[in-house]
């Protein structure tokens, strides 16, 4: 078993060390080959160590992030797998990396489904539940057998604490069904861009009557309550009572914890990021960590790879955002119909295995809700794998077609969106999974920006 151990450990760290080299990461396949050489070596060498584990469909790789802002900020020593290769080859691909290092915590993103398996070789002692909604149908099937893949791991960590959005119909059944100490946060008042068109869940999960909401934030996240077995919303222990501010560039809320008003800034524009901001706040919480480090975190916070991640390109203010699924896609339409100077919107659609082979849950984004702020939106370029059902589905949406333009490759849409002449100056793209590590290693290349796994 030493041998083994030794040689697993070897080679996963020469593979690292190559990989690497020729800038490919080396974020997943160590750790793939370590454990099939070695299938215990993910349990003995994170023995000791507290992991504090975020999961969920939306926002785990942000939440991570300003996890990961906080806990600096707070002066602890964690490794974390910052490159959000979050099944177990790439969480095992981090203790390996970090062996011999002197830590007591780690802090994993860990994909949804393979939750279940990674927590039976960790200490799992605090969990974050970001949010459940429909992903990937070929991949993780309908959203209540995910819950069910949670729940389950859930049963491997007995002495973690459990921090659950309150909002989430889905998520908040947890507290039925575990005994864990759970922490709930949530938002306790609309969204300004609220729309209640589309819904995973609208039906209670323990009875299947139609919820009943007082309000809605987005998807269906809100307010819920059952008017025949009673189910309802939890007045959580951590509540954004107030939406003080929301601009461009950051949000300003009013929260009540333990019945004490915090005032924070949430340093991401969006909707959705007030969530991420105090998800990650509920964590803090739990680890104890005072008040004014954490609004300080969150207010210094600053976007990760892919997500809202900003940069400039030739002088063009760009910014990637990372979409996935319907509701996600949906809140970034929200956050752009609200912006107040023109921009250049880029769309990239691929079907690869990380993005989802299924792309029909296009048609369920509400891409008419862009119309709202046309005037704004300078110009519409579209890429990737299966461009031309994007394209379809912008046409069935009525946008204007002399603004829409197709790019047949990465070479051809980076040459178009980083034209220092290109007016406005500013641009969103939004990529696919595989489409963002696609274009992000192709502008690496072109604009020495910092690799993913940094």
């Amino acid at each position: 078993m030493y041998v083994r151990k030794s040689l697993s450990l070897l080679i996963a760290k020469t593979f690292i060390k190559v990989l690497r080299i020729f800038g490919r990461g080396g974020t997943s396949l160590p750790g793939k080959i370590a454990l099939k050489i070695y299938p215990n070596i993910l349990k003995e060498l994170s023995s000791g160590i507290s992991s504090i584990v975020v999961t969920g469909t939306n926002g785990k790789t942000t939440t991570s992030r300003i996890i990961s802002t906080i806990l600096d900020d707070a002066n602890y020593t964690f490794i974390s797998n910052k490159s959000g290769a979050n099944l177990i080859s790439g969480i095992t691909t981090v203790f390996i990396e970090n062996q011999h290092k002197d830590y007591k915590y780690a802090l994993l993103e860990i994909d949804e489904a393979a939750f279940k398996t990674v927590s039976k070789h960790i200490d799992v002692r605090y969990l974050l539940i970001t949010n459940l909604f429909r992903d990937q149908l070929d991949r993780y099937g309908e959203i209540s057998h995910t819950l069910a893949n949670i729940v389950e791991g859930i049963s491997n960590c007995p002495l973690a604490v459990i921090c659950i959005n309150a909002d989430c119909s889905l998520l908040s059944s947890i507290g039925r069904q575990v005994k864990n100490k759970i922490i709930y946060y949530g938002i306790d008042q609309p969204f300004p861009t609220t729309d209640y068109s589309l819904s995973d869940a609208p039906y209670c999960f323990f009875c299947k009557t139609k919820y009943e909401y007082s309000y809605k934030t987005f998807g269906h996240l809100g307010g819920f309550s059952c008017p025949n077995c009673g189910y309802s919303r939890i007045s959580p222990n951590i509540a954004v009572t107030t939406l003080q501010e929301m601009n461009e560039k950051h949000s300003v809320v009013e929260m009540t914890v333990d019945n004490l008003k915090i005032k924070t800034t949430i340093n991401l524009p969006g909707e959705y990021n007030i969530y991420n901001g105090i998800s990650a706040f509920s964590i803090g919480y739990t680890l104890g960590i005072d008040n004014k480090t954490l609004t300080h975190s969150l207010a210094t916070f600053k976007g990760g790879f892919g997500r809202m991640e900003n940069m400039s390109l030739n002088g063009v203010d760009t910014h990637i955002i990372l979409v996935k699924n319907p509701a996600g896609l949906n809140s970034v339409i929200n956050y752009l119909s609200t912006l107040s100077k023109p921009f250049v919107l880029t769309l990239i659609l691929n079907d690869q295995f990380a993005d989802g082979t299924d792309v029909s849950w296009i048609w369920d984004v509400l891409f008419e809700n862009l119309q709202s702020n046309i005037s704004m939106i300078s110009h519409i370029y579209i890429s990737g794998i299966r461009k031309y059902d994007m394209a379809l589905r912008l046409k069935y949406a009525l946008l204007p077609e002399n603004k829409i333009t197709i790019c047949t490759t990465t070479k051809e849409l980076i040459k178009t969106i980083s034209n220092p002449l290109l007016i406005p100056n500013t641009s969103y793209i939004l990529p696919t999974y595989t489409a963002m590590f696609d274009l992000r290693a192709s502008l690496g290349k072109q604009f020495k920006l910092k690799e993913f796994w940094k």
